[in-house]
């Protein structure tokens, strides 16, 4: 029968400074997306208004799953502007920008935190931590699609 492996106290930690990252910049492109669901205009006002709605909604319910995952390795979750604008790589909206400019910069955040989640993977892996490995592999997938989804709206 395989063994167990156990995950050690620092490797709990280290993966939970990455997960804390991924936390920073999920809720602040959450933020964002709010921000730009409430202020879009021009004639694609519907159908981005609907999107970013999606998108926030979705990006709601993950920053609890990854606050969670990070209780579950027993550290402590950021859980203030102050401590996710020290981590975050997502940039804030100046002003409100025009629709396009909303699509680009959302993108932008969306590869961010693709870029964070992939590396947080290998702490993951190398601790055998199956349970973060699932949520950054959903996190990855979600944030893929919604990228390319943004991506294809700036063609042509």
């Amino acid at each position: 029968m395989a063994q167990t492996k156990v995950i050690s106290n620092e490797q709990k930690k280290e993966i939970a400074a990455g997960l804390s990252v991924l936390l920073a910049d999920t809720y602040t492109l959450y933020l964002k997306t709010h921000n730009f669901h409430w202020n879009v205009t021009g004639p694609m006002f519907q159908t981005l208004h609907l999107m970013f709605e999606t998108h926030y909604n979705e990006m709601a319910l993950a920053v609890d799953l990854i606050a969670e995952r990070i209780r579950a390795l027993e550290q402590h979750a950021p859980g203030s502007y102050a401590e996710f604008g020290k981590l975050t790589s997502v940039k804030e909206a100046v002003g409100v920008p025009k629709a396009p400019d909303m699509i680009r910069q959302l993108l932008e955040g969306h590869e961010i935190v693709i870029q964070t989640a992939r590396r947080v993977f290998p702490a993951a892996e190398r601790a055998g931590d199956q349970a973060t490995m699932d949520l950054l592999t959903q996190r990855l997938q979600l944030h893929e699609k919604t990228a390319w989804m943004l991506r294809s709206l700036l063609e042509g």
